[in-house]
């Protein structure tokens, strides 16, 4: 009987050639098989699990921004009453003004890194992909619910490219000096409530460069609002710390308090640990006193018993939830030792565990560095596939999904320093990082730096120490690392220092270190730097072409045999970490213009294999035989010609067919493959692994005729319509008989309901196409969309069409899911807040009169909504106010609206009366306003015993 699933396929659901479903029985998964440059890319039927909830009470604040490229020139003040305004509170000018004429604005949701919309231009900076950057300004509207008056309030930005000033009501709150660290601004002094809404203003410096690679632009991560009880527990306040003592399992729980209240307060703590079922194993409590305005620490250890460990092939997760009052965390934990040892490497629960790592940028082609976490997710299935177990986060902090699905996964990390520097601002980073991750059973070491010059110098040293010394008083149970390329035999250096020496290249003093530093754990931090065209098997340097036959490496670097070969004979070699798991853009060794991006990687941008990805995973997969082959097999014009056959396989003997007659045969070398000649000829090429004398893996290429037809292929086969699963689908065409055409270039245009593109690439590092719209050719067959499903449930339906090809339509069903939780979009509102009010008055003052040059003390500031206390006699009093610039206000006019003004009321618009109103109780009032008005004024004559004046909201908008 035939699934669900396979009657999906054979009906063409999935948008595959109904011609090859045919003939390959619907079989998705076996026709994958048989065309190796597609191997891992079969659709999965699963869902993506949703990332833990840490805290509860948070909400995502990604949607309703306003975005403006570019720096806006602000004109210096020239009055003094200007200049005495520049100077104070809340008094923000230009576009971090309350009140900036943001109309023009594009809105965006987060993530959002702009420079991945720009063009290539040849005079920017190669490093960074030729991608210009710059400076971005983003406002946006939030209403606080007057009910959370009191509660400490606070703004998380996961990360911001690169120097960050974040406004809150006109008031800079907060600088952050760094693209990649998280940081938090405490909104409660700040907060309005009600109407009285909020203007958050962040302008992103994207001009200062903290590396040389691609780094993006913009608000790049998650934002969120934090909502918390007066005592509450602090971002990233809780540590927990689980310990092997004396052979049994103990759980350090240290939680950090704060307080926004006006008085000292008691505070209980109580933690509970559940195993992975949901089942409570132990809880205890404690209290402590928190200080107003201050903070205080609790402590407990926890004794669990008997549990399961976490580790690579079995990643079990525990969960500590904090409970302190009305607010909570809750907290995936893991138990496992780690200990990395001199001669053994590294031990994983007592167990030595090769590190087969990879280093890893941030950025996917298409989305920059704004990957979503669903993405994220399939990049890392991506490395689960090749037997990757570990990874190096090259060469800073990742995004908080990253360290989640790690644990999840069954990945182990090394967590990198952005800036090696122990000054206050970079110490600041480097505290963050491990405070913010330490709770990850995943990472087991910390890196301070990566490749610095002063490696080698008493400096450098000094450095080291104070830098190791913050991360200790952090966590003491992850050693620390640094990423060395030299100066290791140095009279003073790092490597002395540090708990764990990090090569970065230099395989060949890997033996002559360790002689002379026999207790020195040592692990390569780097290697390879092998350079890969994917779907190219020659070098073309002058096209900027690298042969993917793994012959080519840079002069500091080996290729991928040789480079793990020299790690996988040595056990006093805890691993290595190659570079790269994926190709980046920019930094394009060994070219500069036009390429755009690296060839370092073992996939290509867009998560394509190149032969490196068959290579390892004959070096790295060991309860599988995997069996593989480069080149491909199409070679039209090459009939008799000798091809070189690459074979990479983890099995006893490999053999090599072609059209069903051996051709070769010998035992499989592992490390460094098996290479065979034969000629060409059209047809079928099968490489076999045997073990025993039998057959128990095999890969096929077929030789594909002309391309006839499009074939869509997405990563699943549903999506979650959340509003924030993003999916990459593979575009390639095929012939008549649905094989895969490795040659095909063509452009394909795309269209789509249900979802939009929010990326495209083909991993060509030398294409100059937009990696946003709908079009993209294949490049040596082969391109990617990113779709990012819309919420709800319904349908996706993408097109894709070239000429020459038939085209091909993908349905995929969207099922229903809950969104993250998310603060609503609050429509912009211009409000006039800030008004002056003159000295009373017995008789009517003139209303042309307003404060003069210099007066600071005389006329009142008033905020909207801020009642005049009453008088014993009628009294008038000015108030007034500059309107906000609007320039379609200005040009047609507008309305003002009052909420409620208390008192007799004349109102002027610069001086011309407009409006009237009597009464003794506060009520609203509406005026229309002349184009070009400038300045309102409105007179108020108290009544006795009552108070008086603007006692509501003042709001502006167009006719």
């Amino acid at each position: 009987m035939l699934s669900r699933r396979t009657l999906l396929l054979s009906t063409g659901a999935l948008g595959l050639p109904l011609p090859a479903l045919a003939r390959h029985s619907g079989a998705l998964g076996s026709k994958f098989a048989d065309e190796p440059l597609l191997h891992g890319l079969a659709p999965v039927d699963a869902l993506p699990q949703p990332l833990p909830v840490t805290e509860p009470g948070r909400r995502l604040l990604n949607r309703g921004w306003l975005f403006h490229e570019g720096d806006i020139d602000t004109p210096p003040p020239v009055s003094h009453n200007d200049t005495y305004g520049n100077a104070k509170a809340g008094n923000a000018r230009g576009p971090a003004a309350v009140n900036f004429d943001d109309s023009d604005w594009q809105p965006v949701t987060l993530p959002h890194d702009w420079a991945s919309h720009q063009p290539f231009v040849q005079t920017a900076n190669v490093s960074q992909g030729y991608r210009p950057r710059g400076i971005g300004w983003y406002r946006r509207t939030l209403r606080l619910d007057p009910a959370q008056r009191g509660k400490k309030l606070e703004l998380q930005f996961g990360a911001v490219a690169t120097e960050a000033t974040v406004w809150i009501n006109g008031s800079r709150a907060a600088r952050n000096f760094s693209g990649y660290n998280g940081f938090t601004v405490d909104l409660t002094p700040y907060s309005r409530f009600g109407d009285d809404l909020n203007q958050i203003v962040v302008k992103a410096d994207a001009v200062p460069m903290e590396g040389w690679w691609y780094e993006g632009a913009g608000i790049y991560r998650d934002v969120w609002l934090a909502v918390r009880p007066p005592i509450s527990i602090a971002t990233n306040g809780v540590h927990c710390d689980p310990r092997l003592i004396d052979g049994q399992w103990q759980v350090r729980v240290t939680v950090t308090l704060e307080s926004v209240a006006d008085a000292p307060g008691a505070q209980t703590v109580t933690v509970e640990l559940r195993d992975p079922d949901g089942r409570l194993i132990v809880s205890d409590s404690v209290s402590a006193q928190v200080p107003a305005l201050g903070t205080a620490e609790a402590r407990l250890t926890l004794n669990p018993g008997t549990i399961r460990l976490w580790s690579i092939e079995q990643p079990t997760l525990y969960t500590v939830t904090v409970i302190a009052g009305e607010d909570r965390r809750v907290i995936p934990i893991g138990f496992r030792t780690i200990r990395f040892d001199a001669d053994r490497g590294f031990l994983l629960n007592d167990r030595p565990v090769k590190l087969k790592g990879v280093c890893l940028h941030q950025d996917h082609a298409g989305t920059g560095v704004a990957v979503p976490d669903t993405l994220l997710e399939w990049r890392l299935r991506r490395m689960k596939d090749m037997g990757v177990n570990a990874i190096r986060c090259s060469h800073n902090a990742q995004a908080e999904a990253f360290y989640h699905l790690c644990d999840r996964m069954g990945f182990v990390v090394m967590d990198e320093n952005r800036v090696f520097n122990p000054a206050p601002e970079n110490l600041a980073q480097l505290t963050w990082l491990v405070r913010a991750h330490r709770n990850h059973p995943s990472i087991i070491l910390w890196s301070v730096f990566n490749e610095e010059p002063m490696q080698g110098t008493a400096s450098g040293v000094a450095m080291v120490r104070r830098m190791q010394a913050a991360v200790r008083a952090l966590d003491d149970s992850r050693p620390v690392t640094a990423a060395m390329n030299g100066s290791f035999y140095d009279p003073v250096n790092v490597s002395q220092v540090v708990d764990v020496m990090g090569f970065n290249y230099y395989q060949g003093d890997y033996d002559g270190f360790h002689a002379a530093n026999p207790r020195l754990p040592v692990t390569s931090s780097e290697d390879t730097s092998a350079f890969m065209t994917r779907g190219a098997y020659a070098t073309d340097r002058a096209a900027h072409v690298m042969s993917s036959m793994d012959d080519e490496a840079a002069d500091w670097g080996a290729t991928h045999r040789k480079a793990w070969a020299a790690i996988a004979a040595r056990p006093f070699v805890a691993g290595g970490f190659v570079w790269t798991g994926f190709d980046y853009h920019g930094e394009p060794t060994p070219f500069e213009w036009p390429t755009t991006s690296s060839f370092f990687g073992i996939l290509d941008l867009c998560g394509f294999a190149k032969t490196a990805y068959d290579i390892h995973r004959a070096h790295w997969i060991d309860d599988q035989p995997v069996v593989a082959v480069a080149p491909h097999w199409t070679w039209p014009g090459r009939e008799g010609k000798p091809v070189d056959l690459l074979v990479t396989s983890n099995t006893e003997r490999v053999r090599v067919i072609v059209n069903r007659r051996i051709v070769g045969e010998a035992a499989c070398d592992r490390i460094m493959g098996n290479s065979f000649t034969v000629p060409y000829a059209p047809g079928t090429l099968e490489v076999q692994g045997l073990r025993g004398g039998r057959v128990v893996t095999r890969s096929v290429h077929r030789t594909a005729g002309p391309a006839v037809a499009l074939r869509l292929t997405p990563a699943r086969t549903r999506v979650r319509g959340d509003g924030e699963d993003a999916m990459p689908v593979t575009i390639d065409a095929v012939d008549a008989d649905g094989n895969h055409v490795p040659t095909e270039n063509r452009m394909v245009t795309l269209s789509l309901n249900g979802a939009s593109i929010i990326g495209l690439g083909n991993g060509d590092p030398n294409s100059h196409e937009p990696e946003k719209g709908n079009r993209r050719s294949l490049f040596n067959g082969l391109a990617q969309a990113i779709l990012l499903a819309d919420e709800g449930a319904g349908r996706i339906v993408l097109k894709a069409s070239a000429d020459g090809l038939r085209p091909v339509t993908l349905t995929l069903p969207r099922i229903a899911s809950e969104p993250r939780p998310f603060v609503p979009v609050q429509p912009s509102v211009i409000s006039i807040r800030n008004w002056r009010r003159s000295p009373a008055t017995a008789a009517m003052p003139d209303p042309a009169s307003r404060p003069a040059d210099g007066d600071n003390n005389l006329w009142a500031f008033v905020n909207s909504g801020t009642p005049t206390p009453p008088d014993p006699t009628p009294q008038w009093r000015v108030y007034r106010a500059e309107l906000p610039l609007r320039r379609r206000i200005r040009e047609r006019g507008g309305v003002v609206r009052f909420a409620a003004v208390a008192g007799n009321a004349r109102f002027y618009a610069d001086g011309v009366l407009v409006a009237e109103r009597t009464g003794r109780a506060d009520g609203p009032a509406e005026l229309t306003i002349p184009p070009g008005t400038r300045f309102l004024s409105v007179l108020i004559q108290s009544v006795p015993g009552t108070p008086s004046g603007i006692t509501g909201r003042v709001s502006l908008s167009a006719e």
